[in-house]
């Protein structure tokens, strides 16, 4: 029955793991199913979303013509600041996320990558400092609560080595849809899987896991699926 409206989604992987070409994937099939998507990325313009689409034969102009698809790029550098501004232009860049009102009117958000947003945030960090993080989460996840009482999907991918526990914690427990992206040595191939932690309304324990790759001109390939 695909993603139950109203849920939130969490995508976790290390750098490289496929997180980008699965929310790019679910973008693409979202869209094709008439649902209206959007995708905002930390790292993709416009101009490199639609190549890397176009690489993965997700074809995605036609969807943004038509408005099916709003993509947003998040400019904001590196070092914890943006782009060519020093500490004192810092930005609260949730705060920022959340009045985007415009954004949030999809069917599907997908926030791609999460981590690094929060990182960048000049109030949550502060509250990292003070070992605050997880009231800080609580109160993203307030407001995303309430986007998902209209019966959106919010979709986050989010690299775990790059936040503390206590930060990522919360965002775990509240996902409706939790999906780790793992890259497995086997020989001298490096393989990725799907672990699927938990989906909401299966009504029984979840413990799925799918093997993929992802090629150039054909996008993501399943591999193969064991069931725990």
């Amino acid at each position: 029955g695909g993603i139950p409206p109203g849920s939130i989604v969490l995508v976790e992987g290390d750098y490289g793991a496929g997180k980008s070409a699965m929310s790019q994937r679910f973008a693409y099939g979202l869209c094709q199913e008439d649902h209206n998507v959007t995708m905002l990325s930390t790292e993709l313009t416009v101009g490199s979303f639609l190549d890397q689409m176009h690489s993965l034969d997700y074809g995605m102009v036609e969807h943004l013509l038509d408005e099916d698809i709003l993509f947003l790029h998040a400019d904001i550098g590196e070092g914890n600041k943006l782009t060519g501004g020093d500490d004192s232009d810092r930005k609260d860049l949730l705060k920022r996320l959340m009045e985007a009102e415009v954004m949030w009117e999809s069917d599907v958000v997908i926030i791609d990558t999460f981590d690094a947003i929060l990182r960048n945030d000049p109030k949550f960090e502060a509250l990292v400092r003070q070992n605050e993080e997880r009231q800080a989460a609580l109160e993203i996840i307030s407001y995303f609560r309430d986007v998902i009482s209209q019966g959106k999907v919010i979709m986050l991918t989010v690299d775990p080595s790059t936040l503390d526990e206590e930060a990522i914690g919360p965002f775990r427990a509240i996902a409706d849809v939790f999906l780790e992206l793992q890259m497995v040595e086997v020989g001298n191939d490096v393989r990725r899987q799907i672990n699927v932690l938990r989906f909401a309304g299966m009504g029984e324990q979840v413990g799925d896991t799918v093997g993929f790759s992802v090629r150039s001109g054909t996008g993501i390939v399943i591999e193969s699926r064991s069931v725990a």
